[in-house]
């Protein structure tokens, strides 16, 4: 079902997502049909909380659903909540200061299980971002060779080691499509905000609806001093979430994923990495700046 959610923030407007929800419940076999109606229900009566600012977070917002799921499909021992919404984000672009917008695909998830005592919930909070990423291995390729043609031209190293320090060499760029995703328990928090900002800041270099000259200037530039692999990129979202996150039980579970859509080949490059917080630790633990 789509729903426009209204989420409520002290001293600050109201979060408004476009929002798609799928709603699971388990059904025992030796019932021939689950109450749909029932679903729907549930989904009004949380928006209203959010409205209201009882609800707070969309991925408190899909768990509070799947509890009251189980609370009115009383047979149910399991159900789901999967929220994909469009997020609009204010940004500003870094020369110019000229005001623009993006939107990110957010994704929430909540799964309750009934138990003896209260029900255990897991929920998850994630978001798609789009950036930009150059490709190093190129770019190795075209300064050597600017680095053979300077040397006939009898340029001194000196004088070549610092131009290259100075403008970076041309290479090829994609668009890429970063997603990172936290799985955690209920009582536990993950700010939206700070997805996203691991995701921008985890490949080459930021891109913006508008741009004037010196903006488009500093973009490619910041994206050619930065190249990344598509690996590259995963690694530094891993890197970043422990260190953005390191309050988080070691069970928290981290979904990476990276896609670059390759200007110079027919293929695009992908990476994913998932992991415990626990196991990101054990395997970054030696990286950590």
């Amino acid at each position: 079902m789509k729903k426009l959610v209204e989420v409520s923030r002290p001293d600050r407007r109201p979060v408004i997502f476009i929002s798609n929800f799928d709603v699971f419940v388990d059904l025992p076999g030796s019932l021939k049909g689950a109450n749909l109606s029932r679903n729907f229900e549930v989904i009004d009566e949380v928006l209203q909380q959010a409205i209201d600012g009882d609800v707070k977070e969309i991925e408190e917002l899909c768990s509070v659903v799947a509890r009251k799921l189980l609370d009115r499909h009383e047979y149910a021992d399991r159900t789901e909540v999967l929220m994909r919404s469009q997020f609009m984000v204010k940004r500003e672009t870094p020369i110019s200061k000229t005001s623009c917008h993006e939107v990110v695909s957010v994704h929430a998830r909540a799964v309750a299980r009934r138990t003896f005592r209260s029900p255990i919930v897991r929920k998850s909070i994630g978001a798609e971002v789009m950036g930009m990423t150059a490709c190093p291995c190129a770019q190795n390729i075209m300064k050597e060779r600017a680095q053979y043609v300077l040397e006939d031209l009898k340029v001194d190293k000196e004088t070549i080691s610092k131009f290259f320090d100075e403008v970076p060499m041309a290479t090829h760029n994609q668009r890429g499509r970063g997603f990172l995703c936290i799985e955690t328990d209920d009582d536990q928090h993950v700010k939206l905000e700070t997805i996203i900002d691991i995701l921008k800041e985890s490949m080459s270099a930021p891109i913006f609806e508008l741009l004037k000259r010196g903006d488009e200037s500093y973009v490619v530039l910041s994206a050619h001093k930065n190249p990344r692999f598509v690996e590259d990129c995963v690694r530094e979202m891993a890197k970043k979430v422990l260190a953005e996150f390191h309050d988080l039980s070691g069970d928290a579970l981290v979904t990476i994923k990276q896609t670059n859509e390759e200007s110079i080949h027919q293929h695009d490059a992908y990476a994913e990495r998932q992991a415990t917080i626990a196991e990101l630790f054990v395997e970054l633990n030696g990286e950590i700046q």
